[in-house]
């Protein structure tokens, strides 16, 4: 029973994860509409600054991004490493689904 506690806690960072990147990812979009709003109304003495901030917080979201991203990857990998069996059978069912969708959507109609 103990070798399922390691995946059920990965899976619970890369929930946390993709929770928090999703609420941040939200934030940034809603202060960059909010300075655009801020530099609609303020005019185009301000667009410099307002686009520098812009650029601040969208840079300082992409790094966000890559060190989630990382940590999700190390995540991913763990899982892989302690559970081989289980994720070659969930490769092998994604791989058989996804030709079966191909294979039909190739495949002219007969009607």
């Amino acid at each position: 029973m103990s070798s399922n506690m390691p995946p059920q806690s990965n899976r619970d960072r890369i929930s946390a994860g993709k929770d928090k990147l999703s609420s941040d990812f939200k934030s940034v979009v809603s202060d960059g509409e909010q300075l655009l709003g801020e530099a609609a109304a303020q005019g185009s003495d301000n667009v410099t600054a307002i686009s520098a901030k812009v650029a601040e917080r969208l840079a300082s979201a992409e790094r966000f991004v890559v060190e989630k991203s990382k940590a999700t990857a190390q995540a991913t990998d763990v899982y892989v490493r302690e559970n081989p069996w289980r994720s070659l059978f969930i490769a092998s069912g994604i791989s058989f689904v996804v030709g079966l969708i191909v294979t039909r959507a190739m495949t002219p109609s007969r009607t």
